[in-house]
């Protein structure tokens, strides 16, 4: 009987999904497909590798019952124009929850229901549909499909559904979805659908230059439906160094769903004042009435009294940089080991921390923390509001997601805290956010926010966000180079390059022996499994070290674009404990069989490529039609010491010599022999977060410089 109900079970469930995958290949293909024979493009895009005929967006959100499903589709009509684009669609791939390739694009692929469709439209208007599930094979995880036989004019028609459950909702926002109206082939026809009901709180609205949502009619009052279209798009150039929000005719949308009054108030975003209207723009108002609910001073101050016994400080802004560095390890990297250790299933830790251990896993948490500990302490602060530049201006702010928080301590030199990694400096302010306007929200007696106002936050120079190295040369039997390398980071190359390159252990031990708490293993009383743990975690954090040699070797060789061998690596200082303490590292490793050529009793040294590759523009990016958005200044400082052989001279040190200065940036070199050595000294650097598309030209110029510079060789022969 059991078995016979299974059964049953079987063929009902697979009927439903056949059906399901009828419903949704007739919501693309079906008869009220206007597109079905549409095969031609206009005379001004003849010449485009790829022309998108017709892209359709669909997203739908409904209740049912105490249930909600969000379903997400895209469609793409495009015709294949020359053998680029046959080969870029000649295969995509795609995961069970997620699909990518640059042609077909991203972000459709979701859990749940998911439906496939692709099919290829010859001139003769032959159709031959493709079988994804039959067809595609499973490689390293994703499943590849391969579209066979395509040739110049054909066209591909393709789609992706979702359907996504979500169960026993009350409250729940759903994600954004920012994106240029463009695509990075030209678009005929453009429609966006939008379909929602009831208890759906929607903020969309569209900048630079894309039309407006237009709302449609429907027969239920209680539902809504939305509709975005477009015609004759542009295709869209996205070149190094370009924030598309900020520039490109673009859309974003948030849908929140909030069942009742109570958890309209509880939602995490910015509604409107009703679900039948859609909210397009953020007033400060909105900004104050939001966070007045979120942020309030609270926690438990008692580490921080025992952190602080005994010690002095020569003013606030030096205590409150220390009680934030105590408090990234108390309440965030002395959890680290254990989240650790967790994930690689060796045991289960987090009962050796006592009943509800505190661990900052939001901004929000943070923040109320610090309030308290600042009002306890009778110091003036405010807390900032921001969203990144690559968002667009806080102007235009419209998903809740999209805001960055930090406190601003207001003392003499005030003193900016932002929420915790690892390797968060006190005073220094995330880079997407700082040089941008943002909202200040004034707090009153340390207790609550009273009012809103707005501020254009500070920026750094590209002397603090610096990198620094030397570099060592000695020839190895005139067969290849022994290379010692010191390097030093500050500023937020120093982040990201903690981010990049350390793994728990660089930090973890650090944090303990300098604040003298207990580490993990510590806790466990039991001998046999003392040991055997220890050994269990010894063994790990081996295997990491191991790779984390692995993938610094080949950051090294991807930087010098040349093999290294022999390479080792010592973290000499993790630059951790303040915003003026440099990371500082120092390599060696081997060279074999390259840079030098023997010319007679001469030896020709491809010296130039010991900056690391640098940026070549070609003639494309040279006719840049877009403005220039930079992360943050930055500065590159390299010294090169090559050990000159006994009885042997360096010549064509003429063109190691190098000036290009402007008022975006620059790069110098200059090269001298000193006693034995050829001292090689370079300077890049960028000087501003942006530049206007008339200055491209002028940053082109250090940037040629800089590469040309790796092109140069010096000449090695006997005296």
């Amino acid at each position: 009987m059991k078995a016979k109900l299974l059964l049953l079970l079987l063929l009902v469930t697979t009927s439903i999904v056949a059906q399901d995958k009828k419903e949704v290949k007739e919501f693309f293909w079906g008869a009220k497909d206007e597109f079905k024979k549409a095969n031609t493009v206009p005379d001004k895009w003849k010449n485009e590798s790829a022309v998108i005929i017709h892209k359709r967006e669909h997203y739908n959100y409904h209740k049912f019952g105490a249930n909600v499903t969000y379903t997400s589709a895209i469609r793409k009509r495009i015709k294949l124009q020359d053998q680029a684009a046959v080969t870029e669609f000649s295969q995509f791939s795609y995961k069970t929850k997620f699909y990518s390739n640059k042609a077909y694009g991203s972000g459709f692929w979701r859990r749940g229901t998911n439906f496939i469709g692709v099919k290829v439209v010859k001139p003769d208007g032959k159709e031959v549909e493709i079988d994804a599930e039959k067809d595609s094979k499973e490689v390293n995880g994703e499943q590849k499909l391969a579209i066979a036989n395509l040739e110049v004019g054909d066209i591909i028609d393709f789609y992706f559904y979702s359907i996504e459950p979500f169960k026993s909702v009350y409250d729940y926002s759903f994600e954004a979805v920012e994106t240029p109206l463009g695509d990075v082939y030209p678009t005929m026809d453009l429609k966006i659908t939008l379909e929602t009901e009831n208890d759906f709180f929607v903020n969309f609205n569209t900048y630079n230059g894309a039309p407006d949502l237009k709302q449609v009619p429907t027969k239920n009052s209680g539902e809504r439906s939305y509709e975005l279209a477009e015609k004759n798009i542009e295709k869209n150039e996205f070149p190094r160094w370009f924030y598309p929000l900020a520039e490109m005719p673009c859309y974003k949308f948030q849908v929140i769903f909030a069942r009742s009054g109570k958890f309209e108030k509880l939602a995490d975003g910015f509604l409107a004042e009703s679900e039948k209207e859609i909210k397009k723009t953020v007033a400060k108002g909105d900004i104050y009435d939001y966070y007045n609910k979120k942020f309030v001073p609270s926690g438990n101050l008692d580490p921080i009294k025992d952190f602080l016994k005994g010690k002095t400080f020569a003013n606030d802004e030096e205590k409150i940089r220390e009680v934030y560095y105590f408090c990234r390890h108390e309440y965030y990297t002395r959890y680290i080991e254990a989240f650790v250790v967790n994930e690689a299933k060796l045991f289960y830790p987090f009962e050796y921390y006592g009943y509800n251990p505190i661990f900052f896993s939001y901004e929000e948490s943070f923040i109320n923390y610090f309030m308290y500990f600042l009002k306890k302490n009778e110091i003036d602060y405010d807390i900032i509001v921001a969203t990144p530049r690559y968002n667009g201006s806080i102007d235009d702010l419209l998903i809740q997601g999209n805001v960055t928080k930090l406190i601003r301590v207001n003392t003499k030199n005030p003193v900016y805290l932002q929420y915790f990694s690892p390797y968060t400096s006190a005073d220094q302010i995330d880079y997407t956010v700082e040089n941008s306007k943002a909202y200040v929200l004034e707090v009153s007696k340390g207790k609550r926010v009273t009012d809103a106002s707005t501020v254009v936050l500070p920026s750094s120079t590209y002397q603090e966000n610096s990198y620094k190295t030397i570099t060592t040369l000695t020839l190895d039997n005139f067969t290849g180079f022994s290379i010692k390398r010191a390097s030093s980071y500050l500023g937020h190359l120093k982040e990201n390059e903690q981010k990049d390159k350390f793994n728990f252990y660089d930090y973890v031990y650090e944090d303990y022996k300098k604040y003298g708490t207990t580490q993990l293993l510590e806790y466990v009383k039991n001998k046999k499994k003392k040991e055997q743990y220890t050994n269990e975690l010894t063994a790990l954090i081996n295997k990491m070290k191991d790779k984390q040699k692995e993938a610094f070797e080949k950051s090294t060789e991807e930087e010098y674009e040349f093999d290294v061998d022999d390479y080792k690596f010592e973290i000499k200082n993790t630059g951790r404990y303040g915003k003026k303490s440099a990371l500082e590292m120092e390599e060696t490793f081997v060279v074999k069989n390259n840079l030098i050529k023997k010319a007679g009793d001469k030896y020709l040294i491809e010296i130039g490529k010991m900056l690391t590759s640098q940026i070549e523009i070609d003639q494309k990016e040279k006719d840049r039609k877009n403005n220039i958005y930079m992360i943050y200044p930055r500065s590159f400082e390299n010294e090169i010491i090559l050990e000159i052989p006994a009885g042997y001279t360096v010549s064509g040190l003429e063109k190691l010599n190098k000036k290009v200065e402007n008022e975006t940036g620059g790069f110098t070199a200059t090269a001298e022999v000193k006693g034995n050595q050829l001292v090689i000294k370079t300077f890049k650097y960028y000087k501003n977060y942006y530049e206007p598309n008339a200055n491209w030209a002028k940053m082109i110029a250090f940037l040629d410089a800089a590469y040309q510079f790796t092109q140069e060789k010096v000449l090695l022969k006997k005296n």
